[in-house]
C-alpha cells in the first residue's frame, strides 16, 4: 500500500499574528501522522478545496512550491524505506524525515537497569535491581525466540507483543501467574519511562489488563514455632540459622533488614522497653517493632559472637540462599512439612504472633513497614479463614 499525503491548515493553532500553520498529513496502512511544514498563512489566503495557498497571498507561488517539495520529501522517504525491502510503518517515515533515531526496547531497558543499579541504597534495594535484571533477561530471550532478533523497536511494542510475552513466560518457562505479573509490572514501568521521554506516545499496557490473584501466604502455627525453638540441634551452623529464623518470627523483619541490623537500630522507647527502629531496605518505610522477650533472648545469645564485633551486626546472618537451604534441613529435623523460608517467618509474625492474638491490623501494618494497609489485609484474610475453620469445628461439636 502506498503512502497518501494531504496538506491542511491547523485552525486550532492560531499564532499571535493571526496566521495558522500548514501541516502535511501522511497516511499508511491505516496509521496517520501530521508534520509541521514550518509555513504559516492567513486563513483567508488558504484554499480548502485545492489544499494550497491562494493568489490573495503575494507569496503564493513560492509557498506552494515549498509545500510541493515537502510532499516530495515524504514520498522520497517512503520510496527509500521500501527499497530496503524491510517492514516499516508511518513512524519510520517520520523518524527519517525529522532525523530522530530509532529507539530500541532492550537498549532502553539496559539504561533503566543501570540507573536502578546506581540508586541501590538510595531509594532502590538490591532485590529490586535483581528483579528488573531478571525481567530484562527473560525479555531478551523472548525477543530472540519470537522475532529472531537481539532487540525490538520500542514503538512497535503493542498488545500482541505483550500478550505473546505473557504466553511465552507461562508456556516456555512455566512461570506462575503471580510471578508473571511481576515481570509485566516491571516492563510496564520501563515503558512508562519511555512515554515520559517521548519515545512512544502511550503505554501499550493501557489495553492489556493484568489479572489479580489472591496469594496464599505460608506461615507457621505457634505450636510449630515452639517445636523449632525447643529442638535440640547439635550442628552449629543449623543452630544459628534456627535462632535467626525464630528472631524473624517474633519481629516480622525481612532477611535484608535482619542482615543489616546493628546496635544503632536498638532504641529505648518512651515505655521503657527496647524497640527496633529500622528503615526497610525494600521500601525505605520506617518500621517500629517492640522487642519481644523471645527475640531479645536470641540477640543476647549472640552478644559476643566473633563475627559481630568485626561487622557491627547483631546477628551472624548467612546469604539468603544458604539460610533457606539450612531452613530446609531444619524443617526435616523438626518434622514440619511446610517449606521454610525467611519470608515464612515474616508471615508467621503477621498471623500467629500478632493478628491471631488480637493485635489490631493497623498496628501490625506499622510494624511490618507496609506502605498500605491493603497489603496487611492479606494476612487478615488468612486469619478469617482460620476463624471460619474453627467455627465449622465448633458447629460440628455442637450438633453431636
Amino acid at each position: 500500500m502506498r503512502i497518501t499525503t494531504s496538506l491542511l491548515l491547523k485552525r486550532t493553532k492560531q499564532l499571535t499574528d493571526e496566521t495558522y500553520p500548514i501541516y502535511v498529513r501522511c497516511t499508511l496502512d491505516g496509521q496517520r501522522i501530521e508534520l509541521s511544514t514550518g509555513i504559516y498563512v492567513d486563513i483567508k489566503n488558504w484554499d480548502e478545496v485545492k489544499r494550497s495557498v491562494n493568489t490573495k497571498d503575494p507569496n503564493a507561488r513560492v509557498l506552494n512550491s515549498q509545500l510541493l517539495k515537502i510532499v516530495g520529501k515524504v514520498n522520497e522517504a517512503y520510496n527509500q524505506l521500501e527499497a530496503l525491502g524491510e517492514d516499516f510503518d508511518i513512524h519510520a517515515i517520520k523518524e527519517k524525515l525529522t532525523g530522530n533515531a530509532q529507539h530500541y526496547l532492550m537498549q532502553f531497558f539496559e539504561k533503566v537497569l543501570c540507573s536502578i543499579k546506581s540508586k541501590v541504597g538510595h531509594g532502590y534495594s538490591y532485590g529490586t535491581f535483581k528483579h528488573y535484571k531478571s525481567t530484562c533477561g527473560r525479555l531478551k530471550k523472548f525477543i530472540k525466540y519470537k522475532y529472531g532478533s537481539e532487540d525490538f523497536i520500542i514503538r512497535k511494542v503493542d498488545y500482541d507483543f505483550i500478550n505473546s510475552f505473557d504466553t511465552y513466560l507461562k508456556v516456555e518457562y512455566s512461570v506462575m501467574p503471580i510471578t508473571t505479573n511481576k515481570y509485566h509490572k516491571q516492563l510496564k514501568k520501563v515503558l512508562m519511562d519511555a512515554v515520559a521521554m517521548g519515545m512512544i506516545d502511550k503505554n501499550p499496557y493501557v489495553n492489556f489488563k493484568l489479572k489479580t490473584y489472591q496469594t496464599n501466604r505460608n506461615y507457621l502455627t505457634l505450636q510449630e514455632v515452639k517445636a523449632i525453638e525447643d529442638k535440640e540441634i547439635s550442628i552449629k551452623r543449623i543452630g544459628i540459622v534456627r535462632d535467626i529464623f525464630v528472631f524473624a518470627c517474633y519481629t516480622g523483619m525481612s532477611y535484608t533488614d535482619i542482615y543489616n541490623l546493628s546496635q544503632n537500630h536498638l532504641v529505648l522507647g518512651n515505655d521503657g522497653e527496647k524497640w527496633i527502629i529500622i528503615d526497610r531496605g525494600k521500601t525505605g518505610v520506617r518500621c517500629r517493632v517492640p522487642l519481644l522477650p523471645k527475640a531479645e533472648d536470641v540477640l543476647n545469645r549472640y552478644n559476643d559472637y566473633p563475627s559481630n564485633s568485626s561487622t557491627g551486626k547483631l546477628l551472624p546472618v548467612n546469604s539468603n540462599q544458604k539460610m533457606n537451604a539450612y531452613l530446609k534441613e531444619i524443617a526435616d529435623i523438626c518434622n514440619i512439612s511446610k517449606k521454610l523460608t525467611m519470608h515464612v517467618a515474616r508471615h508467621t509474625f503477621a498471623t500467629s504472633i500478632t493478628l491471631e492474638k488480637g493485635v489490631p491490623i493497623e498496628t501490625v501494618s506499622k510494624m511490618l513497614g507496609h506502605n498500605s494497609i491493603k497489603t496487611t489485609q492479606i494476612y487478615g484474610r488468612i486469619v478469617d479463614a482460620k476463624i471460619s475453620r474453627d467455627m465449622r469445628d465448633l458447629r460440628s461439636k455442637l450438633t453431636q
